[in-house]
């Protein structure tokens, strides 16, 4: 029977490297990386309720899993690039990346959106691309291209043959990562480091701070509830005090004006 000591030394040995990734031959491996703290909350969380499982077929009688704590979870992460760091990191990237980057800061698709794009989900003439994949309903939806999002869109449909506008070596499948070559342009590019899904942060950051209203930037981002867009947006400490004097001016404008409307009743 499996004690809750092990287990506990089970949390300790995922958290420091205990990862598996798969082969293409059907191979397992541990790449001596660990996981992130929610990776293993929810290893519990099946464990446990595969041990309420045999409990109720009274297989069992206790479930070692229950007096096992879960881990703090703080898995977001804020990076936000500066217009600065965007113009050094696109100098650096060369196709495909320069334009899955520029459709990231001017859409705010993800990535593997972007990735399987097809020709017959882009209308120029109407200016918008459809993403008709996603879990949800929310995700698969219809996005407005600016302008510079659209000529990006424009010269690959005109250059990229196949249906793919992001293809692979096999121009019938879609590329599958281009995170070797995002981290080559960080690289040459000397900006601090960030992932590829931060470009993502970005839009999301920059919409709000634009006056994007959230209800709005769920639906741009695919997100079915207002509370999955928070982890996106991090309005800078200049954006919030901006916001705090334009309140301050409203404030003051409808302060004078109900003191205009009572000098005039008088």
């Amino acid at each position: 029977m499996i004690e809750s000591d092990e287990i506990e030394k089970y949390k300790t040995a995922r958290l420091k490297g205990g990862r598996r990734v798969h082969g293409k031959k059907g191979e397992t491996r541990e790449t001596g990386r660990g996981v992130k703290p929610a990776t293993v909350n929810r290893d519990l969380a099946c464990m446990k309720a595969m041990y309420n499982y045999f409990i109720s077929l009274g297989v069992i009688v206790k479930n070692p899993v229950a007096k096992v704590k879960l881990l703090p979870e703080n898995n977001n992460q804020t990076r936000v690039l500066s217009f600065e760091e965007e113009r050094l990191y696109l100098a650096a990237c060369g196709q495909p990346l320069y334009d899955i980057a520029v459709l990231m800061l001017e859409t705010g698709m993800r990535p593997d959106e972007i990735y399987r794009m097809k020709r017959e989900n882009v209308n120029l003439v109407a200016g918008f691309v459809f993403n008709p994949h996603g879990k949800t309903k929310a995700a698969r939806r219809k996005l407005t291209l600016t302008n510079r999002a659209a000529d990006v869109l424009k010269l690959r449909m005109l250059t990229i043959e196949g249906d793919y506008l992001f293809p692979s070596a096999d121009p019938a499948k879609p590329m599958p990562s281009a995170d070797r070559l995002h981290n080559a342009a960080l690289e040459l590019s000397g900006i601090d480091h960030c992932r590829l899904y931060d470009l993502r942060h970005t839009f999301c950051t920059r919409a709000v701070e634009a006056g994007v209203d959230l209800v709005t930037l769920a639906a741009l981002c695919g997100h079915s509830r207002i509370q999955m867009v928070l982890r996106y947006a991090h309005p800078t400490e200049e954006h919030q005090v901006k916001a705090i004097r334009k309140m301050e001016e409203y404030t003051i404008a409808r302060q004078m004006e109900d003191i205009g409307m009572a000098a005039t009743v008088q």
